[in-house]
This record gives C-alpha cells, structure tokens and sequence, in this order.
C-alpha cells in the first residue's frame, strides 16, 4: 500500500469514528474528497478484515468491532491515575484549585487522587475515604448516566442524609437536581456537603462508554455564579479529555 493510500484510508478512519450512526457512501465521498470508486474500494478492503460494518438496511458504513480487538492491549493497560493525573494537574493550575479524583463503590463515592493547591482548599488524609453521592458533585457525576430508577434504587440502599443546611434530602429532588447536572454536562455541590465549599465536577468514562470515574475542582465560597459556569465547563472539558484518552469516542 502506498503512503497515499494509507493517508486515505486513514482519513476514512478517522471520518468514520466521529459519526457513530454511520455514512452513506456518497456523503463519505464528498467528506474526504475522493472519487466514489476510490472509497468503495478502501471500504471493500476494510470491511472485509471487520474493521468496517455496513448496515444491512440502510447501506451506511461505521466503524466496526475488529476496532475493538485491535485496540484492547493499549485500553487494558491503561491506568486511571496516571491518565487523569496530567490533566488534573492542568486544571488545577489554570482554576487555582485543588482537584479530586474518585470514583463509585458500594454505592459510596471513594476518594482516588488529588492534586492540591498549597494556596487553597486542602485535605491531607482524603484517599480512600468514603463520601455520599446525594450531596457531593462527584457523587453526582459518577451516577448522571444512570436512569431515575437506578438512582432511586441507589438512594434506597443509601437513604440520604443532612450534613449541612443546604444538603438536599429528598429522593426525588436530588433526582431533579442530578437531571439538571446531566444536561449540562457538569454537576455542582453548593455547600451541600460542607459549610463553606463549593464543588463543580464531571464524569469520566471509558471506551465502552460507561462512567469509571469523576473528577471535581473545589473552593472555598468566594467566586460568583458566572466563575462558578466558567469553571464547571473547564472541568468538563477536562474530563472529557481523560475519557478521550481512556479510549471514549464523544
């Protein structure tokens, strides 16, 4: 195969990945700017080793499951920590912030990693310590893609509980809340979980697509609204790039 060649199909590839529903030969055509027998024969070439699928009822081409095999040395070496730790450390610094790694176990949110600011909120023994969902923004992140009921369910096991005078105990508004969170792609904790701290966060996931984890920035009460948005869009940003190199295709 020629560098050419290869430069296509690549292209093809990589055109593909970003389009999950799949394309019709002609608008992949008109994408890559190649003659529409040059792309039937890249794609003949591929789908014939599994590398691209094409759906037997609407005729579109995606990116298909050999993908997965190929990819699975790189995926299971992976480390969290060490991915994330880089980008936390990216966050902290441009936020001025401390930042926290964790994730979900029996139903609790467990504390993984931070990296701290020696100007800011700090927390020296919070490694391994549990923490509830209903009332922190990473808990809150670490079930967003859960349906209501999972959630509910997850609240029944672990009823919630008041830990400040802004904690929300109520099933079904921390349910309202969490929805609210999930629209916008980042989850916030306004004093819920301690008096004087705010929270943004957002959630890890990995090349299945599913959460594995989340990350929150902290402070102690003293920004505005407005910082507060600014800052829960950075942390999504960050996650999402911790989920692009985990192998999540957006």
């Amino acid at each position: 195969m020629s560098v050419q060649a290869l430069d296509r199909t690549f292209d093809l590839l990589e055109l593909l990945a970003g389009f999950p529903e799949g394309l019709a030969l002609s608008d992949i055509s008109v994408k890559i700017n190649l003659h529409k027998s040059t792309v039937h024969r890249l794609l003949g070439s591929l789908k014939s080793r599994g590398y691209i699928e094409q759906d037997e009822t609407s005729s579109r081409y995606r990116i298909g499951v050999a993908f997965i095999a190929l990819a699975a040395p790189y995926l299971n070496q992976l480390d969290l920590k060490t991915v994330a730790e880089p980008e936390m450390r990216r966050l902290s610094d441009s936020l001025g912030v401390t930042v926290f790694l964790a994730t979900l176990r029996d139903d609790e949110v467990v504390y993984l990693d931070k990296v701290e600011r020696y100007d800011g909120f700090r927390r020296f023994d919070i490694i391994g310590r549990h923490v509830p969902v209903h009332c922190t923004s990473l808990g809150k992140s670490l079930v967003m893609d859960l349906s209501p009921g999972k959630i509910r369910e997850i609240f029944h096991r672990r009823p919630p509980f008041k830990l400040t005078s802004g904690t929300i105990t109520d099933i079904e508004k921390v349910i309202e809340n969490i929805e609210v969170c999930r629209e916008r792609g980042w989850s916030s904790d306004l004093e819920e979980h301690e008096e004087g701290v705010n929270c943004v966060g957002a959630p890890i996931r990995d090349y299945r697509g599913r959460t594995v984890a989340a990350i929150s920035a902290v402070w102690r009460v003293i920004r505005s609204g407005e910082e507060m948005d600014e800052a829960g869009q950075y942390v999504a940003d960050t996650a999402g790039e911790i989920s692009r190199r985990l192998g999540f295709l957006l």
